[in-house]
């Protein structure tokens, strides 16, 4: 991709998106991973517009949110209750799955053996964040990726983060009313 375009802050999200994944031995950086590098900053845009929404006194709910859905195996809430509609009880998997091979068996996180020396993949789920992030400052003519078009890619992507931003009242409509409206916006 082309990192030379980001900013400081938007490479600092790659960065502690990396050291996360690499903290739980994930197999790639996934868009989840994004959205914890953006909780871990206490400076930029991101932080900035996150902060101003209240979602810097939630962090730790959205931590807990994001691991349930890992521990889903990625699933958001909307994917588990459309398996529920269908019969499907995605707790009751959870639990007999986790039984048998243990808590966290069916998020893809390796817990044993080590990473190969080099580069951490990034998922394509990350990737299409990161593509996202790049469209999004280029419609708004910025000339870098900073880390608040990071957060705006992840409002707008369909899937866990996105949904877990928006139960805690931070859409893409909040966060450009925050960052370039002027105006205050109040998480829901």
């Amino acid at each position: 991709m082309m990192f030379e375009r980001f900013t400081k802050d938007a490479r600092a999200v790659v960065v502690g998106a990396v050291e996360h994944a690499e903290g739980v031995s994930a197999g790639a950086v996934d868009a989840g991973h994004l959205l914890l590098a953006l909780l871990d900053r206490e400076a930029g845009r991101a932080s900035f517009a996150l902060a101003a929404l209240g979602l810097a006194e939630r962090g730790d709910a959205v931590r807990e949110a994001l691991g349930e859905a890992r521990r889903r195996a990625g699933l958001s809430q909307a994917d588990a209750e459309a398996l529920a509609g269908l019969g499907i009880d995605v707790s009751e998997i959870v639990a007999r799955v986790e039984e048998v091979h243990g808590v966290g068996a069916m998020s893809g996180d390796r817990k044993s053996g080590g990473w190969r020396a080099g580069r951490r993949s990034f998922g394509r789920d990350a990737k299409e964040i990161l593509e996202k992030a790049l469209r999004i400052a280029v419609a708004r003519r910025d000339r870098h990726i900073g880390d608040e078009h990071i957060l705006l890619a992840l409002t707008v992507r369909p899937g866990v983060p996105g949904e877990v931003l928006a139960d805690h009242g931070v859409t893409y409509e909040s966060v450009v009313r925050v960052l370039y409206g002027g105006g205050e916006a109040k998480a829901g």
